[in-house]
């Protein structure tokens, strides 16, 4: 026992102001990281709104094919909105149809969050086309 206590006792660690330094490094670090990680944030986040505007549109072409109109309605095509993050969900994107008829349609899926804090809001759209745009840019 006495043996362990002198072998502790000879051993030195880092002392408070080390540890500090460290962690200040650490800091900057990230600090200077954190701006180019941003875009690639945002980018991962549209995902989300392509995806959803895909799954729209693949309904509604079921609808069409069924009932010869498009939908101008989510829940006619089966389309449920997820919980939105203002909500309490982990939904970032708001999703509607704009307009729809017996020969096309147009639906949006609108940012409910600044993801850059630059106060556009990042709105996507899509059509009976089935191709997937950026309207407003984040």
């Amino acid at each position: 026992m006495k043996r362990l206590t002198k072998f502790m006792a000879a051993q030195s660690g880092f002392s408070m102001t080390e540890l500090m330094v460290a962690l200040v490094i650490i800091g900057v670090l990230t600090l200077l990281a954190l701006p180019r990680l941003m875009p690639l944030v945002t980018k991962a986040k549209t995902t989300e709104a392509k995806l959803m505007l895909k799954q729209v549109y693949t309904l509604e072409q079921s609808y069409k094919y069924e009932h010869d109109v498009y939908s101008a309605s989510l829940t006619e095509i089966g389309f449920e909105q997820e919980k939105l993050v203002t909500d309490g969900g982990q939904a970032r994107y708001r999703v509607e149809i704009i307009s729809a008829d017996e020969k096309s349609f147009s639906a949006q899926a609108t940012a409910v969050v600044d993801f850059n804090n630059n106060g556009t809001l990042n709105v996507w759209i899509t059509d009976q086309t089935g191709l997937i745009g950026e309207k407003v840019p984040d």
